[in-house]
């Protein structure tokens, strides 16, 4: 898996991605994530990358041709083609079913917004979807690109434990994921459920099952009814 994060932000980008899992993950090979300066491609002599919208309104606008060079130098790099994602409000929002999709896609380019936006030509040109990681708005691309970045490298292979390390957790079988508790087995008067020091796999494995589809009626419906139609 190889990703390509095209932002006027590496250093921000950087920070995230070369600490805790992710950044060892990188360190040994499991993973690639290049972050690329899209101000590196201008054409200015100042260095700028935006404009004042045509049609007027606040803010600027992110230029097509800086995009797009940024975007055509990085494919060069590589043989493989890119899968381009463009992190915006506008996109669908974000599942796990679509994570676990795009974690089998070899490579993939990540294009962050800024300002107002980007100049919507260069979207048709280069976009094969656009991804929302909410219904809400932020002031770039970035922060969505590491949340997507760091979803999709934790499902490819070497960089968790196991499978395991992420097959219980929420969302990936369609439920909300089970309480966890660990040492002391007595914190502020309060123990451990009984069941989770038996021993006991199988009445274990019955118990989060149990606690799972409780907490995803309790809290998210909407994932509950979607998930007991498939039962």
């Amino acid at each position: 898996m190889r990703i390509e994060i095209a932002t006027l932000f590496p250093e921000m980008c950087e920070a995230v991605l070369s600490t805790s899992i992710i950044g060892r993950a990188r360190a040994k090979g499991a993973i690639e994530v290049q972050c690329h300066q899209i101000r590196q491609y201008t054409l200015d002599k100042h260095n700028r990358v935006d404009d004042s919208p045509f049609g007027g309104g606040m803010g600027l606008v992110m230029q097509a041709q800086p995009i797009y060079d940024c975007w055509k130098a990085v494919a060069a790099m590589d043989g493989q083609p890119m899968h381009t994602i463009y992190l915006s409000p506008k996109g669908k929002t974000l599942t796990q079913q679509r994570v676990r999709e795009l974690a089998e896609i070899p490579r993939i380019f990540m294009l962050c917004g800024h300002y107002e936006g980007v100049d919507q030509r260069v979207l048709d040109r280069i976009v094969d979807e656009e991804i929302s990681i909410g219904d809400y708005v932020l002031t770039g691309g970035e922060l969505p690109a590491l949340v997507l970045t760091d979803a999709i490298a934790r499902m490819c292979e070497n960089v968790l434990p196991s499978a395991e390390a992420y097959e219980d957790e929420s969302h990936y079988n369609g439920l909300l994921e089970y309480p966890q508790y660990t040492r002391p087995e007595i914190w502020e008067g309060e123990g451990v459920p009984a069941v989770l020091l038996s021993g006991h796999h199988k009445n274990i494995r019955a118990w989060r099952t149990e606690q799972s589809i409780a907490l995803t009626k309790e809290r998210r419906p909407d994932l509950w009814s979607k998930w007991s139609k498939g039962q």
